[in-house]
């Protein structure tokens, strides 16, 4: 068996993250649900679209060692690995923000999964050559499909229904905050479930 994983949104989890930065540089009331979606749709309300754009960039660069894996992620693909199923981490983002300073977004990613010993070249879940981290949308669905997944995890539905998608690989939608209740596909909302269904 073979499982591809999305990253953002998916294996890390921003809420915390957000909501404290977007704190700090007053953008927020404090009052405001502890969420990034809290956070984009705050913004977007007051009109700060640019200002939502540049926060990305800064916590996916600047600020990404200190975002969460969501729970109970770690345990999935530990289980995986002495189960001997094969896992990939596929998922696409901007080599630079649109807005703002000029951080490598992907350099970070990379940091990340190292700093939380998702990869490690002798004791890591995975080794470097198991994560892809694409520039486009259309070069991550063309990595699934070479790598061969059986199953793809992750949390836009809008992806998984992309006409392009490997029609032999089945679609799990994460869905954490239960945002896509109508939708029909498989649909999970935690690791802990995602787990169960698997093992």
């Amino acid at each position: 068996m073979r499982i591809g994983v999305d990253f953002d949104n998916t294996i890390v989890c921003y809420d915390r993250i957000f909501h404290k930065i977007a704190l700090e540089k007053s953008l927020i009331p404090e009052n405001l649900p502890v969420s990034k979606g809290s956070v984009r749709d705050y913004l977007r309300q007051q009109d700060k679209e640019d200002a939502w754009t540049k926060l990305q960039g800064y916590v996916y660069g600047a600020r990404m060692a200190e975002a969460d894996p969501f729970p109970e992620v770690y345990d999935f693909f530990t289980e995986c690995r002495e189960k001997g199923v094969s896992v990939f981490i596929i998922s696409h983002r901007t080599r630079y923000p649109f807005l703002g300073e000029k951080y490598d977004l992907h350099k970070s990613a990379h940091a990340w999964l190292k700093k939380y010993n998702f990869v490690n070249e002798s004791n890591g879940l995975l080794t470097p050559d198991m994560v892809f981290i694409e520039l486009t949308k259309s070069a991550k669905i063309e990595r699934i499909n070479t790598a061969m997944c059986d199953f793809f995890i992750d949390d836009l539905p809008e992806f998984l229904e992309e006409p392009d998608f490997p029609v032999s690989t089945k679609k799990i939608l994460f869905d954490p905050n239960n945002q896509h209740l109508e939708n029909n596909l498989t649909r999970v909302s935690s690791w802990q479930k995602i787990r169960d269904s698997f093992f």
